[in-house]
């Protein structure tokens, strides 16, 4: 099954054109808060069509296959599906969250110091919600308590 998504569920649109900040543009003006919204509204529609992909596939191959072997490695493949639609179902909350920060104003900038999250970082990653440097921080802490 065709897979929408790279490593570490980042997004793979199709069609991405990056947004080209106009010299002195203001941040996270009208125009780039409806560039994000439709990376994110592309980003929805390859999640729901990947859960539709798999409710066919479900029905489509689920057999009652004589042969333990072959049941257990039907079971095993069809749990792996599902868990990755819950993981997909958790992150079409979050664009869905998202897509509302953009609508109150409220998209592009850092939950812990409030500055511009940036253009290129929210490209690659849409719902981030942190700078990178807050975001680092965040994970050499997560590192240490892990430890």
């Amino acid at each position: 099954m065709a897979n929408s998504q790279g490593l570490g569920s980042q997004p793979v649109l199709q069609n991405f054109v990056p947004y080209k900040p106009k010299k002195n543009e203001v941040y996270m003006n009208e125009k780039q808060r409806q560039h994000f919204k439709a990376i994110l509204l592309n980003w929805r529609e390859q999640l729901m069509q990947e859960v539709d992909r798999t409710v066919h596939h479900m029905q489509d191959d689920a057999a009652n296959y004589p042969d333990p072997a072959d049941r257990a490695t039907q079971e095993e493949e069809f749990s792996l599906e599902l868990r990755t639609r819950d993981r997909e179902r958790k992150l079409i909350k979050k664009i869905d969250s998202t897509i509302e920060l953009i609508a109150q104003n409220d998209y592009g900038y850092c939950d812990s110091c409030g500055i511009d999250i940036g253009i290129r970082r929210l490209e690659a990653r849409p719902t981030a919600n942190k700078c990178i440097d807050c975001k680092t921080l965040d994970e050499i802490k997560e590192k240490q308590l892990g430890s």
